[in-house]
């Protein structure tokens, strides 16, 4: 009995971090060999020999200790960088990030996701950057395209818990994952948080601590819990703002 519990634990972990259990000690041990080793020396390493097991185009530069899981669901794009701690878990729908993208430290993108829902995975667009200590989670599948640059701390998390019903614990209530799109050009604030089922649309900016639940017409700054339109970009507020956005 022991032994049984032990191999399903054994199991269930090993299927939460590889296709297989030859993918899971190819990826650990190239983390083991090279993952640490800083400096250029290091990010020259992995440059080459992580390409056996992520799907690279050109030339990606990757910090030490960064932690990768299901690898060969991460597409690289051309001058990729991602600095220390970050943390990319790409079961089982995937996470591309265009060129140039930055991803700096202690970011994580998670997708996560063994629920088998549809449109789970996360899809980064070229010249953009996702900032120090994001959490993005892609369980309904995440979006965001080119030029969006998120400040330290920003929550972008595509899934949620059903609660209504008073009788029966939440985690009995299921979820929904409904996806979040954000669009080119998009600045978003420190410490905001999108929630799922939003699109922000081109050329918005979310201001600092917002809390994000509706969408976001393009060109509008938005902020505030729950965010509210605060003004346009022609520099106007319109009467019918608010009205219009929610």
């Amino acid at each position: 009995m022991k032994s049984y519990y032990l191999r399903s634990i054994l199991t269930l972990y090993l299927s939460r971090q590889a296709d297989s259990l030859a993918r899971y000690c190819l990826e650990q041990a190239l983390f083991f060999l090279i993952g640490g080793i800083p400096t250029i020396l290091g990010m020259g390493l992995r440059a080459f020999f992580y390409r056996l097991i992520i799907p690279m185009e050109g030339i990606s530069a990757i910090e030490d200790h960064v932690r990768i899981r299901f690898a060969n669901h991460v597409h690289l794009g051309r001058g990729v960088y991602l600095d220390h701690q970050v943390y990319l878990h790409a079961c089982p729908g995937g996470i591309t990030i265009g060129d140039r993208t930055l991803v700096m430290h202690h970011a994580e993108l998670h997708v996560y996701n063994f629920r088998h829902l549809p449109h789970a995975g996360i899809q980064i667009g070229k010249d953009s950057l996702i900032g120090e200590f994001n959490v993005i989670r892609g369980q309904g599948g995440i979006t965001i395209g080119n030029r969006v640059y998120t400040s330290p701390l920003v929550q972008i998390v595509a899934v949620d818990h059903v609660f209504d019903d008073p009788t029966r614990p939440f985690i009995e209530q299921g979820i929904t994952a409904q996806g979040i799109v954000i669009e080119d050009d998009v600045w978003i604030g420190a410490g905001a948080i999108i929630t799922d089922g939003v699109r922000v649309g081109k050329g918005a900016v979310i201001a600092a601590g917002a809390v994000v639940t509706k969408d976001v017409p393009p060109h509008t700054v938005v902020g505030g819990i729950p965010a509210r339109s605060i003004k346009t970009l022609d520099g106007q507020t319109p009467a019918t703002s608010l009205q219009v956005f929610y």
